[in-house]
């Protein structure tokens, strides 16, 4: 089950009413790949850039929710989520309660019964081990740690 809300005003909740499917994204990291970096474009030249990448969908039917206690206990667990490793965690008990309540209805919740998740992953597994290898350094030198640390290496 996923959980979310939105805003009331949002013209999406009206198509979620009633059932609605739903397809919800979740992308992992990604980056540009050189075809610098192939070992394999010293030996043939056969190379051109690509993208590697990692993403998950799923897919499953709505419910809308307007009842003010699920909205907070929603908020509460999002903000917890949120906030845990702050020095000085902000916390819905910390604003007053009239404001919260106020804030809460400007919004609607969400919950998608997930009934199909589906992932797709390009990342540089049919290359050769020295052209993964040659990925994975260019990745890191470039910034992107958690794209190269998904690379195949063995």
């Amino acid at each position: 089950m996923l959980r979310a809300h939105l805003a009331r005003a949002n013209e999406q909740v009206a198509d979620l009413r009633g059932g609605a499917a739903a397809l919800v994204l979740f992308r992992g990291p990604h980056a540009y790949v050189s075809p610098s970096w192939y070992a394999s474009k010293r030996v043939h030249g056969k190379v051109v850039p690509t993208w590697n990448y990692v993403v998950v969908q799923a897919r499953g039917t709505t419910r809308v929710i307007d009842d003010p206690a699920w909205l907070l206990e929603q908020i509460a667990a999002l903000t917890t989520a949120a906030e845990s490793d702050r020095p000085e965690p902000w916390t819905v008990a910390d604003a007053p309660d009239d404001f919260v309540r106020a804030q809460l209805e400007g919004i609607v919740g969400v919950e998608i019964a997930v009934d199909r998740l589906e992932g797709k992953w390009k990342v540089s597994q049919n290359r050769s081990r020295e052209d993964r290898v040659g990925v994975a350094d260019g990745l890191r030198a470039a910034g992107h740690h958690e794209a190269a640390g998904l690379i195949p290496l063995d």
